[in-house]
């Protein structure tokens, strides 16, 4: 190529990488961090390279794809034994942390009822000195908050781990990322850049999916990072994308959705993008890609920390153009809800704001975000890192409440109250879900046994649940969505429906059930343009 304006190729796959692995939200918290590692990575290799074969025949049957299978040939047996050595040494102070943080734990459970705490201080083991706080509930149970802004500004927290891998291929068939780690071989023609998430250098690269990028600079800027720099031109284009046409908003609202649980709410000034989870080019279906967002995007809102509705890879392809994330807040300090603040800080996102139930933040142009309470998706945990969302401007109010489950119709009768006319509700009816150990097992202090662990599901709600919400808040229109059925979605979620899956038989039910309410209701699946 010449020295020219070049795009990054719309069939370009980022992957944000930790060391070797798919970094999300759990990864990057260093005492999480090191929980993960321990139990999750650590276990899967050593379980591989003992027995391969074993992984790659659990893998033929698709209902244990995103189980503790590694996806990777038995061939890659000596890479694996080899990345699992540079683990076992590289994270050690990481794998310290933990430890430390479950001796500790074990010394507050055994200490005197309701004496001082102060004497425990010095039974903190070494690794966590300086970065808890012993406190006692209002039942004089003791416990340790974590200092979270210290461990970020550690030793324990090394930039270092951090990489970018950026691959041309079809976004509709990428494996389960979150139990096998990215080996070079299994990424032909790939390129890894070692930069941070926090680098400036990211945005420029990241530009160049919708703005033209000197050819010359994104080389002289990211190509010595690139541990294949005659791939690494590869993945740009001379020719720009093209954006699917957009009419411009002058009256009410329009809702772009994405698929999943991602859609880009606008009004005449302002724009707002809920859960983004952008998918690049693929086989399946008709899909809004990057091309087809606004030039700057006002508000970015999180409903919570789960991976496919905090997707790191979107995120940082969106960072240039955001101008404040809003978030919900964290339960501060705790081993089961890091903030979601310190971490986005902390792979360099500047503006991000915390929210509260009922917490309203103003829009441009008029009207407001308005932050709802979120029941459910999280195993009956004390999580607090978690909010449904209301947007309401030029007359017109519509509600994403993404995977909440209606446990408690008085909830939402009491926000029907607030929120007034409902134009429109989008809600997640993925019923089923995983056991909460599926997510949670690696930060819990004890197992749970088998029956408690799949009682305590990761789900949403069922068709009696959403009738329920849907008769509190009378929506004029209602569209089932979040549900993570879109093939580029499989790669976070390993959902395969077929008719007789729950979440659709559900979701059925519930359009049915709408109808005869008279409410307009369908599940959207693929794109979609909603004008309210």
């Amino acid at each position: 190529m010449k020295d020219e304006r070049v795009w990054l190729a719309s069939d370009c796959i980022v992957e944000p990488l930790f060391d070797c692995w798919y970094a999300w939200a759990y990864l990057l918290p260093p005492l999480h961090a090191g929980m993960m590692v321990r139990a999750r990575h650590i276990p899967v290799m050593e379980s591989f390279v003992d027995a391969p074969e074993l992984h790659v025949e659990a893998l033929k049957n698709p209902d244990l794809i995103g189980g503790p299978y590694l996806a990777s040939p038995v061939g890659d047996r000596e890479r694996i034994a080899e990345l699992l050595a540079w683990t076992k040494e590289t994270s050690r102070p990481l794998l310290a942390i933990a430890d430390a943080y479950d001796e500790l734990e074990r010394t507050l459970r055994s200490a005197p009822p309701t004496m001082s705490i102060e004497p425990l201080y010095a039974a903190v083991p070494e690794p966590l000195r300086g970065y808890v706080e012993l406190v006692f509930d209002r039942w004089h149970q003791p416990s340790a908050r974590i200092l979270e802004a210290l461990l970020y500004r550690s030793e324990y927290f090394d930039r270092k781990r951090q990489a970018i891998a950026l691959q041309r291929a079809d976004f509709d068939h990428r494996e389960f990322v979150f139990s096998t780690p990215r080996l070079p071989s299994s990424t032909p023609g790939g390129v890894k850049l070692d930069i941070a998430y926090d680098s400036k250098r990211l945005d420029l690269l990241f530009r160049a999916r919708t703005e033209g990028v000197s050819l010359a600079l994104l080389r002289d800027t990211l190509r010595q990072s690139a541990d294949d720099s005659l791939a690494f031109d590869k993945l740009f284009v001379a020719s720009p994308p093209v954006p699917r046409p957009r009419e411009a908003v002058t009256k009410g609202l329009n809702v772009r959705y994405f698929g999943h649980a991602c859609a880009l709410v606008e009004g005449r000034e302002f724009s707002v993008l809920i859960d983004p989870l952008i998918p690049c080019d693929g086989s399946g279906p008709v899909r809004f890609s990057y091309a087809d967002l606004p030039d700057r995007i006002d508000f970015v809102l999180l409903t919570h920390s789960h991976q496919d509705h905090v997707a790191l890879e979107t995120l940082l392809q969106l960072r240039h153009k955001i101008g404040e994330v809003i978030v919900p807040r964290s339960a501060s300090g705790t081993m089961l809800d890091p903030s979601l603040r310190l971490l986005l800080n902390a792979a360099g996102f500047a503006r991000v704001r915390e929210v509260e139930d009922m917490d309203s933040i103003e829009l441009p142009g008029g009207g407001e975000i308005l932050a709802l309470p979120f029941f459910g998706e999280h195993g009956d945990l004390d999580i607090r890192t978690k909010n449904s969302y209301a947007v309401r401007a030029a007359g017109k109010t519509v509600a994403f409440l993404a995977d909440s489950n209606g446990l408690e119709p008085l909830v939402y009768e009491r926000l029907a109250k607030e929120l007034g006319e409902l134009d429109l509700l989008l809600i997640g009816l993925e019923c089923t879900g995983a056991p909460v150990s599926w997510l949670y097992g690696p930060l819990l202090g004890a197992p749970l046994r088998r029956r408690s662990d799949q009682s305590r599901r990761l789900n949403s709600s069922d068709c009696q649940r959403a009738m329920l919400v849907t008769n509190a808040l009378r929506p004029k229109r209602s569209y089932v969505y979040a549900m993570g059925g879109e093939p580029w979605c499989r790669f976070m979620t390993s959902v395969h429906y077929t008719d007789e899956s729950a979440p659709i038989v559900e979701s059925n039910k519930y359009i049915s059930a709408c109808a005869e309410k008279g409410i307009e209701c369908e599940r959207l699946y693929g794109a979609a343009d909603i004008r309210v």
